[in-house]
């Protein structure tokens, strides 16, 4: 058997989304705004919720850690893709590459993981309102947070290193603006199959546990709702879900589409596109989903915004 020269890279280029340079300027205007738009909204709905004694509940304290998420996991993301629109060329240290992959994991599975501990919330304040107070205590709210972040910590810390042993000896060039594992997994001349099948098997069963949990919870919630004779107090009981509903479609629709397809069904034009939409616009969406939905935080807006102008000299 012939030897092979294997090398690895120890830096990455990443070519983002064009080479034109007016619309490289237009696109780094676009995301320069949506990322402002996410950083604003977020904090904002972070700062609402903590400053106003009326959200301090449950769902809220939920809302509050997927908004910090949001934040998070999008900062790592915008900045390097907005230098990609402005530098010749822009390159990425194999850690960093890493790096940026593992808090990519950890916020999207714990984002996952969030979605579902607010649909069993929904569940218990539906179905159990008078008992809502003694299930859904501090102590226990916490737990299920503390639990979502272990288990994304645990999911980061076991693809991470399968991904990154690997050796890249076919290019050091990335066709993405930031990285993600399809195109990372196209450049190594290793063997891809048990880090294929480890990242589906995770990524699957946090997707599939949580998803069966949002399910289970809101079948559960839709029968009791159906049970409410007046159908003013129908639509009280499911507007209280329907920003969660909304947040659970949007996320799910685009990481199933992203991670859990074949190889063979990968295309780096779509992967783009895609990226941007579950990485920058549904982080910029989850505070409009939850604040134009919900009477609670607009109220909670208006009585700040109230407070500010009485404050006035």
């Amino acid at each position: 058997m012939a030897e092979t020269n294997v090398t690895t890279s120890t830096e990455f280029i990443l070519l983002g989304f064009t080479n034109n340079p007016r619309l490289q300027l237009v696109l780094f205007t676009g995301f320069l705004a949506i990322y402002l738009l996410i950083l604003t909204g977020n904090i904002g709905m972070v700062t609402l919720i903590w400053i106003d004694s009326r959200l301090h509940t449950p769902m809220y304290f939920f809302l509050s850690n997927l908004s910090l998420l949001d934040i998070g996991y999008s900062s790592v993301i915008a900045p390097q893709a907005l230098i990609t629109f402005v530098a010749e060329k822009n390159t990425i240290s194999f850690t960093g590459c890493a790096l940026q992959f593992f808090f990519l994991c950890i916020a999207l599975s714990c984002e996952c993981c969030l979605l579902g501990v607010m649909a069993y919330d929904r569940f218990v304040a539906v179905c159990n309102p008078l008992l809502y107070t003694a299930i859904m205590s501090r102590p226990f709210c916490k737990l299920l947070v503390a639990a979502s972040y272990l288990t994304s910590c645990v999911n980061a810390v076991l693809q991470t290193p399968f991904i990154f042993t690997l050796s890249f000896c076919k290019s050091n060039i990335i066709n993405h603006f930031f990285c993600d594992l399809p195109p990372i997994l196209k450049l190594s001349c290793s063997d891809t199959l048990v880090t294929d099948l480890i990242h589906f098997t995770f990524s699957a069963a946090i997707i599939f546990v949580t998803i069966l949990t949002i399910l289970i919870s809101y079948i559960y919630i839709f029968v009791a709702i159906l049970r409410i004779n007046s159908a003013e107090g129908r639509y009280k009981a499911f507007s209280t879900c329907a920003s969660h509903l909304s947040a659970v479609t949007i996320l799910y629709g685009t990481v199933i589409f992203m991670y859990l397809r074949p190889r063979s069904k990968y295309s780096m034009e779509e992967d783009e596109i895609i990226s941007v939409f579950y990485t920058l616009v549904i982080p910029m969406l989850n505070p409009l989903i939850y604040s134009l939905r919900n009477k609670e935080v607009k109220e909670a807006f208006k009585r700040m915004l109230e407070r500010r102008v009485s404050l006035r000299p």
